[in-house]
């Protein structure tokens, strides 16, 4: 396996390396749940890597590059386990695109996930504040005073998407759950297609890793999402994978709940941040026996 740093202990597996390398060396078929905020094509610039796929030139060379992993993602899950990404679609501009509107990143990736053999299981929607919205990215179709000048270019906010995916195939083994461990009035919050309650702060602290020399975008997933994801979808001791790993949130709540972690950064900060973030968790199980 071709990684520049690495952290395994009996709970986690985190490795500083490029995911196209790295998910080679895992077994078919050995992981229990994948879940992860790819980069978002050329929206965000993460860090100066060429290796990076935030700083694909174009859409097509984005997607050619990430069917690499994604073919991996889909040999190395279980039959029957399912895999949940966390994506949105992307605003265009007139100066990059040479106009004004949405593009369809979230279907595109399900077609890709559809061409590489996954089956479209479910989606939910996460409610997006537009006013946040406008406040930060000062967007055209957000601001009150085009409603004035031309409300034909005014729209409605883009929300975050959990798209999941399944593998085809029967489950070796089943996640089950009991009317104690998941009572009726959570699932029904949980199967709702609109997640509203989703607080876009409730993430992992990133402001420690931050790199002067070369510091971009760092947008960690609520931690909520992770944890509705991990309980609905897996059984405690499950292995979960996460090819974008950032500064480990998806890792942190698996072990948080029970559950193995594997994940993969490609930035060496990032990792670094992510393995004292895991570790965190574990030394506080250790602590708390005592």
């Amino acid at each position: 396996m071709d990684v520049t740093d690495q952290y395994i202990d009996d709970r986690m597996a985190l490795y500083n390396g490029d995911s196209c390398e790295v998910l080679t060396g895992i077994p078919s078929d050995s992981v229990h749940f994948e879940i992860y905020s790819p980069p978002f094509a050329s929206l965000y610039t993460y860090s100066n890597s060429e290796r990076d796929l935030g700083n694909c030139r174009t859409k097509s060379e984005f997607f050619e590059q990430f069917s690499f992993i994604v073919k991996e993602l889909y040999r190395v899950l279980m039959p029957g386990r399912l895999m949940s990404v966390h994506c949105m679609n992307l605003p265009t501009s007139k100066e990059r695109d040479g106009y004004i509107g949405i593009e369809d990143f979230r279907g595109d990736l399900i077609r890709l996930f559809q061409q590489e053999g996954f089956i479209y299981h479910s989606e939910v929607c996460i409610w997006k504040d537009p006013v946040i919205a406008m406040q930060r990215t000062k967007a055209l179709g957000l601001l009150h005073k085009q409603i004035k000048k031309d409300s034909c270019m005014s729209r409605q906010g883009i929300p975050d998407y959990l798209v999941t995916m399944r593998k085809p195939g029967d489950n070796p083994e089943r996640v089950t759950h009991t009317n104690e461990s998941f009572p009726v009035a959570v699932w029904q919050r949980y199967a709702s297609p609109i997640w509203m309650d989703i607080n876009p702060s409730d993430t992992l602290n990133a402001s420690s890793c931050r790199d002067d020399k070369d510091e971009k975008h760092i947008c960690p997933l609520q931690l909520t999402v992770i944890r509705r994801a991990i309980n609905l979808w897996t059984n405690k001791g499950d292995t979960v994978l996460t090819p974008f790993m950032g500064i480990g949130s998806e890792a942190y709540v698996a072990l948080q709940n029970g559950r193995r972690a594997v994940g993969v950064e490609l930035k060496p900060t990032w990792y670094q941040q992510a393995v004292r973030n895991c570790k965190g968790v574990t030394e506080a199980e250790q602590t708390s026996l005592w």
